[in-house]
């Protein structure tokens, strides 16, 4: 089973974003539809002969144990309950919500919220996150995937979505954990009190107790992926889906703006005293004002700076500059310079699909910090998104033990977004990279 990373500082920033987590052509919406059949509910997979074991089950290619370490100890089946806290009643009354456990941009993410003729008979709104809200609707399957002829890829003609790819699964989960054009955490329900979305696939999937265990079987069955890929693709899928959902409600925002949610919230919540502006870090626009929120992209810009591509890391970087300016300029400028970023993006990722030795991997974790070092990754975010991902490839190195203090300090420096340095951050980098 995937063993953990550092689950206690996770958990630490999961705190400090908050407890309530809404959790390549730009004009393109989802490909995955996880209620396009009938929604059953947890109850159904719950007894003992199917997946409610109290422990995995010898000599069968599943654990059947799945319910059991869900309801125990995954908080997504806890996710409805998160609606019923005070805090969550204090934001409902501020949009001008009854209540949060009735409303849809509540339940849209905090719940399996499957339309009204998709619900079986014991298909219960307060199972939270429940098996479906991922794997899609069982209702086409459910009787036949314990077959004897059973396979994989007849579940997924079923209905069955194929959250064993990176690909899939980075659009299922960034469906809440980012947003949709249909459910999306606004500016507006941010002012009202929910916290900001933070996301990195990798490292979120690891620290999630698996209810699978990758071996022959399950590769035999569903294939693998190498945590690098995950990572690397879970990048890609995030600076894409912000960008799509960027264009998709454009008119959501105020004025010629996109929705204030896709800027970076640091480039205006923080105390007058702590002086974040560097000429460095801005990217061509002046202090004071809006600056777009693209974490990932100084995370690619490493990728490319490690591995060489001086053609990647110069269009990426220069996409990046024009689709800031754009998103000050107009919504017909942002959204003509996000399909261009959009494109670049498809490019590059298509030049790295393949596998990659332990001696790139290792390139790509110094050039995170050696990106850090040079101011590069000082909005909040993006440092945040370099702490995330040097975690994961240390991880991936199986150098958790060897990365021990480095992590404890940059997760020190980005413990608390009110009180962010910029310059520590860059300080603390530059003081570590010659480690690595």
């Amino acid at each position: 089973m995937t063993e953990k990373k550092h689950k206690c500082r996770l958990h630490a920033i999961l705190l400090l974003v908050g407890s309530l987590a809404l959790a390549l052509s730009s004009s393109q919406s989802f490909a995955v539809d996880v209620f396009a059949e009938t929604h059953l509910g947890p109850a159904t997979c719950a007894t003992s002969q199917c997946h409610g074991k109290s422990a995995p089950y010898p000599d069968r290619n599943v654990n059947l144990n799945e319910y059991t370490i869900w309801i125990d100890g995954d908080r997504h089946s806890i996710a409805y309950q998160t609606l019923l806290s005070e805090e969550s009643q204090r934001i409902a009354a501020k949009l001008g919500l009854e209540n949060a456990k009735n409303a849809t941009i509540c339940l849209d993410c905090h719940a399996d919220n499957a339309p009204d003729d998709k619900r079986g008979p014991k298909f219960q709104i307060s199972d939270g996150v429940g098996c479906e809200a991922c794997h899609g609707g069982s209702g086409q399957w459910i009787e036949t995937h314990t077959d004897t002829d059973a396979t994989h890829a007849k579940n997924l003609a079923a209905g069955m979505i194929a959250t064993e790819t990176a690909e899939v699964r980075s659009e299922v989960c960034l469906s809440c954990h980012l947003g949709t054009k249909d459910k999306f955490a606004t500016h507006t329900i941010m002012g009202a009190g929910h916290p900001r979305l933070s996301f990195e696939l990798d490292l979120f999937t690891a620290n999630q107790p698996a209810h699978y265990i990758v071996d022959d079987d399950y590769v035999k069955r569903k294939g693998s992926i190498p945590s690098f890929n995950l990572w690397l693709t879970g990048q890609f899928e995030s600076a894409k889906q912000s960008l799509n959902v960027g264009v998709q409600r454009l008119h959501d925002g105020i004025g010629m703006f996109p929705d204030f949610a896709f800027y970076d919230c640091q480039s205006c919540h923080h105390s007058l005293k702590n002086v974040r502006w560097s000429k460095r870090r801005t990217d061509g626009v002046l202090p004071g004002t809006l600056r777009l929120h693209m974490p990932n992209i100084v995370v690619l810009d490493s990728v490319a700076r490690a591995l060489g591509a001086d053609d990647i890391q110069q269009t990426l970087q220069g996409e990046k500059i024009n689709t800031i300016k754009a998103a000050q300029q107009s919504r017909q400028d942002f959204a003509t310079a996000a399909q261009s970023m959009l494109n670049s993006l498809a490019a590059a990722r298509d030049t790295w699909a393949r596998k990659f030795s332990n001696t790139e991997i290792v390139a790509v974790r110094r050039a995170l910090l050696e990106n850090a070092a040079a101011d590069r990754a000082s909005d909040y975010a993006e440092a945040e998104q370099i702490y995330y991902s040097f975690e994961s490839l240390c991880y991936t190195l199986d150098e958790l033990d060897r990365c021990a203090s480095t992590l404890d300090q940059l997760f020190e420096s980005i413990s608390d977004s009110d009180t962010f340095s910029p310059r520590s951050f860059s300080l603390l980098a530059k003081k570590l990279v010659d480690s690595f």
